[in-house]
C-alpha cells in the first residue's frame, strides 16, 4: 500500500482532475462518509478506480477499524508498517488474528505511530515476545482490549509492562500463554482496576493466588474464563464470587479440584450469572446445583459435561429455578434418566427458551426422553451420540413433532449373531447424522 496524500489541497486537486459525474454531484465530505463504511478489501478496490477515489479510500480516517484476518492469509511485517504510517492517530481497532509471520519490530512501529489504538487482537501471532508488550506499554496508554491468545512467547514481564503503561485495560486474553504465572497476573490486577474480562484458558500456572488478586483489585470483572487452570481451588472461587458481584460469564471447566463449595458461593453472590461452564468438574453434586438453581434465575447457558455425580435431582431443580436456559450440556452425565428429562421438558425454559440440549453418552436415556422433548417447541438441536437405548424410530417420532430439529446420533454396527456365520453387514451405520 503506497502512501496517499490526505490534506485538503491535494484532495481538491484530485477531484478537479477527475471528471467522473459522481465526483461532481456529491461533495467530498459525503464521499468520505460513504467510504467510511467499507471494509479493507472494498477500500483497496476503490483505491484503484481513479486518482480521486484513491485519495478518499486511503484517507486515514477510513482506517480506524481494521481486521486483516480475511484480507490475506499471512500478512507480513511491511504491510503492518505501511498501515501504521497511513493510519497514524486515526487507528482505534486492529485485528491481526492468525498473522503468524508478524515480528516484534512491526508491532513496535505500530505502537509508535498509532498511539490512540484501543483494541488490538494478536491471537495466534506466534513469533511475538515480551518486546511487543513493552512497546505497547510505552506508547499506547489508551489501550483497552488486548488479545494475546496463543502468543506463547510472552512471560510475566509482559503483564508487568502492561500494568505500568496501560491502566485503561478492560479486556485481556492470555490463553495458552504457558509462561505466565500468578506473579504476572497479580501485577496486572494491581494496576488495572477497570478490568472486566479476564481469559486465561490452559494457563496452569494461574493459581488460586492469581484469582484471589483479581478478586481483590478488579471488582468490575464480568467475564472470567479459567478453563484448564487446574490449580485453582474453592477458596479462590469463593473470593471471586464475593468481590465480583457483576459476574455474568464464568468458565471453570477442567478445574478438577473444585467442590460444591464453589457452586454454593457463586449461588449466594453472583445472582446475575447468565453463563456457567463447569465441564469435567467431577466433584460437583446435586447439592451445589440445587443452591445454584435457587438463586441464579438468569442462567441461559450451562455446560455440565462430565459432571458425573449429578442425577435427575439437578434437572428437577434447574427446571424449577432457571426459566431462561437456552443451551444445556449434560453429556457424560451417566446418572441422568428419562425422569430428569421429563421434568426438564415440563419446565418454563423448555416451553419458551431451550434451543440446544446435549445428551451424548447418557446411557440411561431412552426413546421416552424424546417423547418428552416433543413439547420443547423451540428446540433446534439435540446431541445423542452413544446413547445406546435411543432408536431410529424414536428420533423419527421426535422429528415428526419438530420437523426443523437437528438430531445428531451415532448407531454402532450390529454384531452378527453366531448363527450368521460371522458375515458382515452390507452397509455401515456409524456416525449417521440424521
Amino acid at each position: 500500500m503506497s502512501y496517499a496524500p490526505r490534506n485538503k489541497f491535494e484532495l481538491t486537486k484530485a477531484f478537479a482532475e477527475d471528471e467522473a459525474l459522481i465526483n461532481k454531484k456529491l461533495p467530498k465530505e459525503l464521499h468520505l462518509r460513504i467510504f467510511s463504511y467499507l471494509d479493507v478489501i472494498s477500500l483497496c478496490r476503490c483505491a484503484q478506480v481513479s486518482k480521486a477515489w484513491n485519495v478518499l479510500a486511503l484517507d486515514g480516517s477510513n482506517w480506524q477499524r481494521i481486521d486483516l484476518f480475511h484480507f490475506q492469509k499471512d500478512v507480513e511485517g511491511p504491510i503492518i508498517e505501511n498501515i501504521s504510517r497511513r493510519c497514524g492517530g486515526f487507528l482505534r481497532q486492529l485485528s491481526l488474528r492468525g498473522c503468524q509471520s508478524i515480528l516484534d519490530t512491526s508491532i513496535k512501529t505500530l505502537a509508535l505511530l498509532c498511539p490512540n489504538i484501543e483494541d488490538l487482537n494478536l491471537n495466534d501471532c506466534k513469533k511475538l515476545t515480551d518486546t511487543t508488550c513493552h512497546a505497547l506499554s510505552r506508547h499506547c496508554s489508551k489501550l483497552q482490549k488486548l488479545n494475546l491468545d496463543g502468543v506463547a512467547g510472552i512471560t510475566d514481564l509482559s503483564l508487568k509492562n502492561l500494568s505500568e503503561g496501560c491502566p485503561q485495560l478492560t479486556f485481556i486474553n492470555i490463553s495458552w500463554c504457558s509462561n505466565i504465572t500468578e506473579n504476572g497476573v497479580e501485577a496486572l490486577a494491581r494496576s488495572c482496576p477497570k478490568l472486566k474480562n479476564f481469559i486465561s484458558k490452559g494457563c496452569k500456572q494461574v493459581t488460586s493466588k492469581a484469582v484471589g488478586c483479581l478478586a481483590k483489585y478488579c471488582p468490575q470483572l464480568e467475564v472470567v474464563n479459567l478453563k484448564g487452570c487446574c490449580n485453582v481451588r474453592d477458596d479462590a472461587v469463593q473470593r471471586l464470587a464475593e468481590k465480583c458481584r457483576k459476574l455474568h460469564y464464568l468458565c471453570l471447566s477442567d478445574c478438577s479440584q473444585l467442590t460444591d463449595a464453589s457452586l454454593i458461593a457463586i449461588a449466594h453472590q453472583c445472582r446475575f450469572l447468565s453463563t456457567l461452564e463447569v465441564a469435567s468438574c467431577s466433584q460437583f453434586t446435586d447439592t451445589g446445583f440445587q443452591a445454584l438453581a435457587k438463586s441464579c434465575c438468569y442462567l441461559e447457558k450451562m455446560d455440565l459435561d462430565e459432571c458425573i455425580l449429578i442425577t435427575d435431582t439437578t434437572l428437577m431443580q434447574l427446571a424449577t429455578g432457571c426459566p431462561r436456559i437456552e443451551y444445556l450440556t449434560l453429556s457424560h452425565c451417566e446418572l441422568i434418566t428419562d425422569e430428569g428429562i421429563r421434568h426438564l421438558s415440563m419446565s418454563p425454559c423448555a416451553a419458551e427458551n431451550l434451543t440446544v440440549l446435549e445428551l451424548d453418552n447418557c446411557p440411561l436415556i431412552t426413546d421416552a426422553s424424546l417423547e418428552h422433548l416433543t413439547s420443547c417447541h423451540n428446540l433446534q438441536r439435540v446431541e445423542l451420540y452413544d446413547c445406546q437405548l435411543i432408536t431410529r424410530m424414536g428420533i423419527k417420532r421426535l422429528r415428526n413433532h419438530l420437523p426443523n430439529i437437528k438430531v445428531h446420533a451415532y448407531f454402532a454396527p450390529v454384531t452378527p449373531p453366531p448363527s450368521a456365520g460371522g458375515s458382515r453387514q452390507k452397509y455401515c451405520r456409524c456416525c449417521v447424522i440424521i
